[in-house]
């Protein structure tokens, strides 16, 4: 779920085109009559080109993406704009971020066609069809095998791993305020620790050297040490906060392709993220927008979109790679919270958070 988001910017490590597609932006683009639909995303957006462009002769609409940077920024971004919004359909808030987009009115109504086959699980908002569930995955804390073995240390496989000495100065993580990764390990530890006990937790973690940055990409393929990236940034921190799915990542883009994963998955570290889009109020191109949408559950997108996007479908019948349950598994036991109390709690926490790490 930024996810990802996911781990498609990769790609940019490895020197690879990045995946990100986005369509001829021909045809009249002003109101309702306009053959151009805008989505609007984090920078992780990704989808397939012929996957893409079938949808494109299919609808008649050609698709144009802008690309917001963190999903956190985006939500922030796409709030601001919503009296004149950039696109039509917005596309990667997240059960961490979904209250205040949908308290800030960011999205108007519909029920996708096909939303009958997503999974009874990942649906919310039932009554008034503001967001359609897209994907899922686990925020998990990642660590390098190599630094791991050099050094004969165990890597961690638990958050109270992370506060003992063994593991000082070597855990990175993305702003909580900006970051939807971010902000997901901090829920995660709230659901671990409860009300009471998360800010006792951070003040150990802080105490023991974790480094704060502000976004997924800048904190995986910077500061992270078992990233293809890097490695060729020279990053020195060998546990980040990524996601279950970040292994595959890894194996898929190498070339040559090892035969294991260079990253493994702390999993007592995981927290269920699930990401969601939505009709953006005020959208000059509602009908595209409704098209569109109905793309981002069909079968033909849900089976391309794991290994673009690194995220898990929703909808039933859709296909999963092999390499991610080889690599990537999705968390057996991951932290989870009802919605109703991230949003909340959820503002209140960051500032704190805000105060006692970043101050």
């Amino acid at each position: 779920m930024g996810i990802t988001k996911k781990v498609t910017v990769l790609a940019v490590g490895l020197g690879l085109v990045t995946l990100s597609a986005c369509g001829s932006s021909g045809g009249d683009d002003s109101g309702g009559g306009s053959k151009t639909v805008t989505l609007v995303s984090h920078s992780s957006w990704a989808v397939s080109k012929d996957v893409l462009a079938a949808f494109e002769k299919q609808s008649g609409y050609k698709v144009r993406v802008l690309e917001d940077g963190d999903a956190g920024e985006a939500v922030n971004k796409a709030i601001l704009t919503k009296d004149n919004p950039q696109g039509d359909v917005f596309f990667g808030v997240d059960n961490t971020l979904l209250s205040r987009a949908l308290d800030n009115g960011l999205f108007q109504p519909y029920e996708a066609k096909g939303s009958d086959r997503i999974l009874p699980e990942f649906r919310v908002d039932r009554d008034k069809h503001r967001v359609t569930p897209v994907d899922t995955g686990d925020i998990c804390v990642n660590y390098d095998k190599a630094y791991f073995s050099k050094h004969k240390l165990a890597p961690p496989t638990s958050f109270d791993d992370l506060v003992k000495p063994a593991y000082k100065d070597l855990l990175v993580t993305e702003n909580a305020s900006t970051s939807s990764p971010g902000l997901g390990f901090l829920l995660g530890t709230a659901a671990k620790y409860g009300d009471d006990g998360w800010q006792d937790y951070w003040k150990k973690l802080k105490a023991n050297g974790v480094k704060v940055v502000s976004g997924w990409d800048q904190a995986y393929n910077e500061e992270f040490s078992g990233s293809a990236g890097g490695k060729k940034a020279k990053g020195d921190r060998p546990l980040v906060v990524s996601y279950a799915s970040s292994p595959p990542a890894e194996v898929i883009y190498a070339d040559p392709r090892p035969s294991t994963a260079p990253t493994g998955v702390a999993d007592g570290t995981c927290f269920r993220q699930f990401e969601y889009a939505g009709l953006l109020s005020n959208a000059k191109n509602a009908e595209g927008g409704k098209a569109l949408i109905d793309f981002l559950v069909s079968k033909t997108f849900q089976d391309d979109m794991p290994l673009n996007m690194f995220v898990y479908p929703v909808v039933e019948g859709a296909q999963v790679p092999e390499e991610f349950m080889e690599f990537g598994p999705a968390a057996e036991n991951p932290q989870t919270m009802d919605p109703a109390k991230i949003a909340d709690h959820r503002d209140d926490w960051v500032k704190s958070w805000t105060s006692l790490v970043l101050r």
